[in-house]
């Protein structure tokens, strides 16, 4: 079996030092969706939710999760972002988020755009949950992760 990177040699939790690995431009993507009825779909495009604009609240929230993500998942480390992206779309049975993130680094910033989207996503939940009873987030996955020499 692989060893795991953020474990030591007695399989504690360890922060991976990559203190001698080159700065590269970092960028990952990552998608998500949550099933709507269509009672609630129509709210969320009409605008008519009593907690205000769902999309743009739901990509506000993306955008803060995605610069908390060293502070929320113990062993990332913090990155000098340089860009944040959240987009979230209402399509045919809900809404999709993608988050898309870059940053200079020494680590990649994949964790980021994952805690976006997520956070995205539970902020539509959040704010549909009193006319939804049977939203379901799901297909949450990283689908693009590149580093570049700068």
């Amino acid at each position: 079996m692989k060893k795991l990177s953020h474990t030591d040699n007695k399989g504690k939790a360890n922060m991976v030092d990559v203190g001698q690995k080159p700065v590269q431009t970092r960028t990952a993507v990552a998608t998500g969706f949550i099933s709507l009825s269509k009672e609630t779909l129509k709210l969320v495009k009409e605008n008519g939710m009593k907690k205000g604009d769902v999309l743009t609240i739901a990509e506000i929230a993306g955008i803060q999760a995605a610069k908390k993500t060293s502070s929320l998942i113990p062993l990332c480390h913090p990155l000098a972002i340089t860009k944040i992206d959240v987009k979230a779309k209402i399509e045919k049975t809900g809404v999709s988020v993608v988050c898309s993130a870059k940053c200079n680094g020494q680590t990649g910033i994949e964790m980021e755009a994952l805690t976006g989207v997520s956070v995205a996503l539970l902020t539509v939940y959040d704010m549909c949950k009193a006319v939804d009873k049977a939203m379901e987030i799901s297909e949450i996955k990283l689908i693009e992760k590149k580093k570049e020499d700068m």
